[in-house]
């Protein structure tokens, strides 16, 4: 029997470490969530703390053995599969035997449930229910996945002795190969755009094609920002007969972390196409994988394995949550960046998660600091932003570099370096001094602080999980970098698990105020404010084709208006808002046409 997941949200991966324990903490009550498996010292580093916590027998690791990296992550996961099916054992002996926690715990599930409708049965009941209800929670119930992430461009090359390793042993290529050789039966997220070579590397591991049963012990989930990426990642991966079984359709601005911005075409007109086209996306990738299989001699799957289409970016309310699953027809909703509000979920120190609180709407901003060269989400007044603007004040800048997981900057070494680093900002600020001369001051203040404003994100993202669990951080004092999206800005206090989870269904609100614009409002802002930007800060020779970019963009942002328009205009959501959203659509239509793009 294939039991349904108990909640159509999921909590997708926050950072390095913001979600690096979210299963131990959220899974036994049916929730999924994704932890990074990039950085293996931080996931070395909390494997130890939680196999002493839980008195298991988790040895330590080594950096000095062969392969420790995937070893490492394979060994956390299946630690971490050990935990949560502890826990969830404990937590369906609690709820069979306490009816004030199965009330509680009926209280976080979404009101349409079967399983909700169930359990009240149970609730109804007067006499001893302990047998019964265990024999339902037995056949009802199941603890939400430990999926893994993993950024697809985040695969350095490695050395020994200055001699290149083989590609398995880049960091991408580890870290896929630590989740292919661990116990669990779940799904690894594949983000920020399609790597070939590591894509033909998932061939290699069984555990990704279908059993005779046709039955995937682990999935693969790709993060897309439109459907073009979606068809040609997944029949990419079907020519060598492996399924996409999600697609996962990330907001390109409306988001936390690396902000991929779209060809202005925004989440509504894109969600439409997923929902009109997806038989296409299934049938083309079946057709190729039966082919795919049948040459491999293996298992053949007869007819189109489950595709689920989720999505996530902005969601902040009940009803725009509601009215994502019911107008697009999604399996799940991406809750990301409120969560860094509940403590129960999500691994902070206390001094960030209060800054999170407090910040306003202006407070948020897409900044440069990620040395991947891709914009990047986060907050004023962090920590390590206080740490990185004391050392400018002593002409101090960059980072020692401890761990070159972004060392991927072949421009001065065959090696790879990060633009975040003190080497590669030394070399930068010294040939920027040489060209002085020919620039003014405000040209040579600009330039050096694109050189510098580069934070050292190996370190930054995973301080916090360090500071909160008291474990040592080694090496200068960097601070916690935090990459929360926009729509965090309208959530001001920490809230414990279940009350986060009853306003996501409805049942509690959470939000102070109630001036915070409707998700796809809020990313039109996005959108408009981006190509207004882009345009302005734009210094290059302007070119035919990248006047043709931004015509693109601003024509794609006027169809996008225009769908909203008619969208909102037979809907029966946001009632009580429709006329707001109308005025503010006609707005952003008016700013949008006083948007004048340049010539040649």
């Amino acid at each position: 029997m294939i039991k349904k997941p108990l909640h159509n949200f999921h909590i997708p991966v926050m950072g390095l470490a913001y979600t690096i324990d979210s299963p131990i903490r959220v899974a036994q009550y049916g929730i999924s969530s994704v932890v990074s498996i990039i950085d293996d010292e931080i996931i070395e580093k909390m494997k130890n703390f939680y196999s002493k916590k839980f008195n298991l027998n988790y040895s330590g690791i080594s950096t000095k053995i062969d392969d420790y990296r995937a070893k490492r992550i394979t060994d956390y996961l299946d630690m971490m599969d050990d935990i949560v099916s502890e826990k969830f054992e404990a937590f369906k002996e609690e709820i069979s035997k306490n009816k004030t926690a199965l009330k509680n715990f009926m209280e976080m599930l979404p009101g349409a449930s079967e399983l909700k409708n169930g359990l009240q049965h149970f609730l109804n009941q007067k006499e001893d229910i302990t047998s019964s209800i265990k024999n339902f929670i037995e056949t009802h119930l199941s603890p939400g996945n430990i999926d893994v992430n993993i950024m697809t461009k985040v695969d350095k090359d490695n050395f020994h002795k200055n001699e290149q390793l083989p590609v398995m042993y880049n960091d991408a290529h580890a870290s896929l190969r630590g989740f292919a050789n661990s116990k669990l039966s779940s799904s690894m997220v594949l983000s920020a755009g399609m790597n070939p070579r590591l894509y033909s590397y998932i061939e290699e591991f069984n555990d990704f094609f279908p059993d005779e049963n046709c039955f995937l012990k682990k999935k693969i989930i790709l993060k897309v920002s439109d459907f073009r990426s979606a068809m040609i990642q997944g029949n990419f991966l079907a020519k060598k007969g492996l399924w996409v079984s999600e697609y996962r359709i990330e907001s390109g601005l409306n988001c936390g972390g690396h902000a991929f911005a779209t060809e202005g075409l925004l989440l509504g007109p894109i969600m439409e196409e997923f929902k009109q086209r997806k038989n296409e996306l299934i049938e083309s990738a079946h057709s190729l994988m039966t082919r795919a299989l049948e040459q491999k001699g293996k298992h053949s799957v007869s007819e189109p394995l489950e595709m689920k289409i989720t999505v996530q970016g902005g969601v902040g309310t009940a009803e725009e949550h509601d009215f994502l699953l019911k107008t697009y027809h999604v399996d799940s909703i991406g809750w990301g960046s409120p969560f860094l509000l509940v403590p129960e979920a999500t691994a902070m120190d206390n001094e960030t998660r209060k800054l999170l609180a407090k910040s306003k709407e202006n407070d948020f901003y897409l900044s440069n600091l990620s040395p991947l060269g891709v914009p990047f989400n986060t907050v004023k007044g962090t920590s390590n932003e206080i740490f990185r603007r004391n050392k400018e004040s002593k002409d101090h800048y960059g980072s020692s570099c401890p761990k070159k997981l972004l060392a991927l900057s072949k421009e001065y070494s065959p090696k790879g370096i990060c633009t975040a680093s003190k080497k590669y900002q030394d070399i930068k600020l010294g040939e920027l001094e040489l060209e002085k001369e020919a620039m003014t001051a405000e040209q040579f203040q600009k330039k050096k602080e694109i050189i510098t404003e580069k934070a050292c994100l190996c370190v930054g993202l995973v301080n916090a999980a360090y500071m909160e669990q008291n474990l040592e951080v080694k090496g200068e004092k960097q601070g916690v970098v935090i990459c929360p999206g926009p729509n965090l800005a309208f959530f001001d206090k920490e809230v414990s698990l279940s009350e986060m989870v009853q306003h996501i269904y409805g049942n509690n609100n959470i939000l102070s105020h109630d001036n915070r614009p409707n998700m796809f409002i809020n990313e039109l802002k996005l959108y408009v404010d981006h190509l207004k930007k882009d345009i302005t800060d734009f210094t290059e020779k302007i070119t035919n084709s990248q006047i043709k970019k931004w015509k693109t963009f601003k024509e794609n942002l006027f169809n996008g208006i225009t769908y909203y328009e008619e969208l909102f205009s037979g809907s029966s959501f946001f009632e009580t808002e429709v006329s707001t959203i109308k005025k503010q659509l006609n707005n952003y239509r008016l700013l949008l046409g006083k948007i004048e793009i340049p010539e040649c």
